[in-house]
């Protein structure tokens, strides 16, 4: 792996079809890095997403087929990718569902579904690959939490309590990894306007997955450990935090 700042050599996109993962990882191929990786189901059903990297100056695009939700799989397909392009220097862990609030409310498999998928699938995966970064003494993860994880909302509490779980844990794993040569980027993005979004109204701070991907390269590049995005939303935390509950039980979202 190369110093520590935006580019590195090789970049595993767990979630191959994550609009704000193929961001991050053009635009650090732009930067330098040579090599991609998208996992992804339905893995042979990623020419676009292959030419888009190719067109931004990658050397080689390879894609591994990647059932998130299927636990057992998660170490032959970290395996397969060590196999055939030895430890990526960046894994981008960019997968990850909306779910429907309303459906998860009256169907609990719906409910388990979403925690699974957003925070169950998550720490299994971070913890393999945790375990084989430090092995190896070097490597960078990233992490897309969300603002819906900070205070969870009783319009979208599925999600969000996913998504907080899944912050704290890997506030936790930060920790964990000081000292280890290994680097993690937690992102907590507000509402990003994209085709997970497509069909909802904006909420106020909305970004996009450029916007996200400019702030995480940037927040790479500087050896940060946790990026807001946008920015003012790690101040608007504290007003969540501190709001009553008769009034946030009323937020739309």
């Amino acid at each position: 792996m190369g110093p520590v700042g935006t580019a590195s050599d090789s970049v595993l996109l767990l979630g191959g079809r994550s609009e704000i993962g193929l961001a991050v990882a053009r635009r650090l191929v732009a930067a330098g890095s040579r090599h991609v990786v998208l996992a992804a189901r339905r893995a042979d059903d990623l020419d676009d997403e292959v030419r888009t990297l190719r067109e931004a100056g990658a050397e080689t695009v390879d894609r591994v087929e990647f059932d998130a939700d299927d636990l057992a799989g998660h170490a032959d397909v970290l395996a397969e990718v060590e196999r055939r392009h030895g430890l990526p220097d960046t894994t981008l862990v960019a997968f990850g569902v909306l779910g429907d609030q309303a459906t998860a409310e009256r169907d609990p498999a719906a409910a388990v579904a979403v925690v699974h998928t957003d925070y169950v699938a998550q720490v299994h995966v971070l913890t393999l690959l945790a375990q084989r970064y430090r092995q190896a003494g070097r490597g960078r993860i990233v992490v897309f939490s969300s603002v819906a994880g900070v205070r969870v909302r009783r319009a979208n509490y599925v999600y969000g309590s996913a998504k907080a779980g899944l912050d704290g844990f890997a506030s936790g794993l930060t920790d964990a990894l000081a000292g280890s040569g290994v680097r993690l980027l937690l992102v907590r993005p507000g509402f990003v306007i994209g085709r997970m979004t497509e069909g909802m109204s904006p909420a106020p701070l909305s970004s996009t997955p450029d916007t996200v991907a400019d702030a995480v390269v940037a927040a790479l590049a500087r050896d940060r450990e946790v990026v807001w995005v946008p920015g003012s939303l790690r101040l608007l935390s504290g007003l969540m935090r501190a709001a009553p509950r008769v009034l946030w039980r009323r937020l739309p979202r």
